[in-house]
C-alpha cells in the first residue's frame, strides 16, 4: 500500500486496577495468551491498512518501544509520543497528532486496551458519507449482572446472565479527522470537550457495530478476554 495511513493509540495507562500486574508495565502492555495486548491491536491495524502507528506512551512508556521497536516486526513503522507530564487522554492524542503529516487525512484513533475485529471500511465509508471530523465506533452494553424478565403482573419469565442492554458503549474506536488536531485539548479529555463540542455541531457520526470487542479493566475480565482471543486466533 503506498498511500500512508496513520494510526494512534493511546497507551499511557497506569491501570491501578490490574496491580500487580502493571507494576513493571503500562495497561496496554499486559499479556494476554502470552503476548502483549497491544501486540493484538497493532496486528488488527496492520490488517485494516494501517502503515504508521504512533504510540503515545505515559507511564513505563519505554516497555513499548523496547517491545515494537521500529514495528517491522508487524509491518508498520512505528513512532513514539512520550509525555513529560500527565496530559490526559485528549491531550495525548493532540501531542501525538503532530508526528502526522499535515496532509494525513484521516487517522485512526483507539484506546490501547482494547481488541477488535472491526472491519474499517464500514466505519469509513459512513465517516465520509456524513462528512464527520469525528466517528466512533459504539459496541453493543452488555449488563455486569444478570438481569430478569418479567411479565406486567409481575411473573418471572426468564433469567439472562450478563445480558445485552438497549443502549450502546464508546468502544474507544475513532476515526479523527488531521485537521481535529487545534480542537482537542492540550490537557484533559476529549471525550468531555471536543467530542461534546462536535456532537452540538452535528460534526460527529458513530457506528453501531456487532464486531468482536475486548477491554480489559481488571485481573476478573483477563480469563474471558484470554477465551475470546483464542477463538479469534484459532
Amino acid at each position: 500500500m503506498s498511500e500512508k495511513f496513520y494510526a494512534l493509540i493511546i497507551a499511557g495507562g497506569r491501570g491501578e486496577r490490574l496491580r500487580p500486574l502493571t507494576d513493571t508495565v503500562p495497561k496496554p502492555m499486559i499479556r494476554l495468551n502470552g503476548r502483549p495486548m497491544l501486540s493484538f491491536q497493532v496486528e488488527w491495524m496492520r490488517s485494516q491498512g494501517v502503515t504508521d502507528v504512533v504510540f503515545l506512551c505515559g507511564y513505563l512508556g519505554e516497555t513499548i518501544k523496547d517491545y515494537f521497536g521500529d514495528g517491522s516486526q508487524y509491518g508498520v513503522t512505528a513512532h513514539y509520543s512520550y509525555e513529560d507530564t500527565p496530559l490526559g487522554r485528549g491531550g495525548a492524542v493532540r501531542k501525538g497528532m503532530s508526528q502526522v503529516p499535515a496532509n494525513g487525512g484521516t487517522v485512526l484513533v483507539t484506546n490501547g486496551d482494547n481488541v477488535t475485529d472491526l472491519k474499517l471500511a464500514e466505519m469509513r465509508e459512513l465517516h465520509e458519507r456524513n462528512d464527520a471530523l469525528a466517528t466512533i465506533m459504539l459496541s453493543p452494553y452488555i449488563s455486569q449482572y444478570g438481569t430478569v424478565e418479567t411479565e406486567d403482573d409481575g411473573t418471572v419469565l426468564r433469567f439472562v446472565e450478563k445480558g445485552r442492554l438497549p443502549q450502546w458503549v464508546n468502544a474507544g474506536v475513532y476515526l479523527f479527522e488531521r485537521s481535529l488536531e487545534q480542537r482537542l485539548p492540550e490537557i484533559g479529555d476529549h471525550e468531555t470537550t471536543t467530542f461534546q463540542e462536535l456532537a452540538a455541531e452535528r460534526r460527529m457520526s458513530a457506528l453501531q457495530s456487532e464486531a468482536v470487542w475486548i477491554t480489559v479493566d481488571s485481573q476478573k475480565d483477563i480469563a474471558a478476554c484470554e477465551e475470546k482471543l483464542a477463538r479469534m486466533y484459532g
